[in-house]
């Protein structure tokens, strides 16, 4: 297969960032299909000789959804028939994001050999890590649906909303492992970093908990990033369509980070070679 013509010809007189970064992007979403592939490579590899393979973590994920429901329900006294379905979408969306983030650090450090080897997109790597979670969060989606049944909660027509707040989580993913990949192939302590964020937001954000219990300060919840993409999924699902505050919110950080991690790879793009 002939190289692009934008990996072959070099100016230093005229780097064209943007022009490079965007054919960049471009090179990498027309090569989805091995991206796909290569997740799907990773995870028979990662539970080989396993029996259930990624089941195990739905397993778990329903062991531990039984256990916090009927403990936090207990504590919170809220009525199980309306908490449980807003911790099983919780949890399950938030592991996705939260593993999505926590494995972006290791987007283009994980690729090292295939990138000195080999001039692939580096989109295609971002896109890679979000295929590979997503593969990995589908088997714990049943898990919602048997909630919605066991309690009879069905929603409305609002819920095809979730749509789009699945689509935002996946945007912010591909910017993500693209964003935390540079930083992470540059600084090798932002890692440890990125996981204290992580496990701090998990307490600061309503998953275990509900942001109703907050009162009037439930409107700086806005503020959290994590709830607001949390929200976009789990108020269409569970809530009747969610705060529209939250929806804005969500909107404009996945704007900002797009436009950073957009910036940050075009300026950088030329150098990831040498850090990783």
């Amino acid at each position: 297969m002939p190289r692009p013509e934008h990996y072959l010809s070099i100016d230093a007189a005229n780097p064209r960032h943007v022009e490079r970064a965007l054919a960049d992007l471009r090179d990498g979403l027309s090569q989805w299909r091995l991206a796909l592939a290569l997740a799907r490579l990773d995870l028979r590899n990662r539970y080989r000789g396993s029996v259930l393979g990624p089941l195990w973590m739905s397993l778990s994920t329903l062991i531990m959804l039984i256990g916090l429901g009927l403990l936090y329900g207990t504590l919170f006294k809220l009525d199980l028939a309306n908490y449980l379905p807003h911790l099983a979408v919780s949890l399950i969306i938030w592991q996705w994001m939260s593993t999505c983030i926590t494995e972006a650090c290791s987007t283009l450090i994980g690729a090292e050999g295939v990138i000195r080897q080999m001039r692939l997109p580096y989109t295609l790597h971002a896109l890679r890590i979000a295929f590979r979670n997503s593969l990995v969060a589908a088997h714990s989606l049943p898990i919602i649906l048997l909630v919605f049944l066991v309690f009879g909660h069905v929603p409305g027509p609002e819920g095809f909303l979730a749509i789009f707040g699945l689509l935002l989580i996946g945007i912010n993913m591909l910017a993500g492992g693209l964003l935390l990949g540079m930083m992470c192939a540059r600084f090798r302590d932002i890692p440890s970093l990125v996981g204290n964020v992580v496990q701090l937001a998990f307490f600061a954000s309503p998953i275990l908990w509900k942001p109703e219990l907050l009162g009037d300060a439930m409107v700086w919840m806005a503020l959290n990033p994590f709830y607001a993409l949390l929200e976009t999924v789990r108020g269409p699902l569970v809530e009747g369509g969610g705060p529209l505050l939250a929806w804005v919110a969500a909107v404009f950080y996945t704007t900002v980070h797009v436009v950073l991690a957009g910036l940050l790879f075009a300026r950088f793009r030329s150098r990831i070679a040498f850090w990783v």
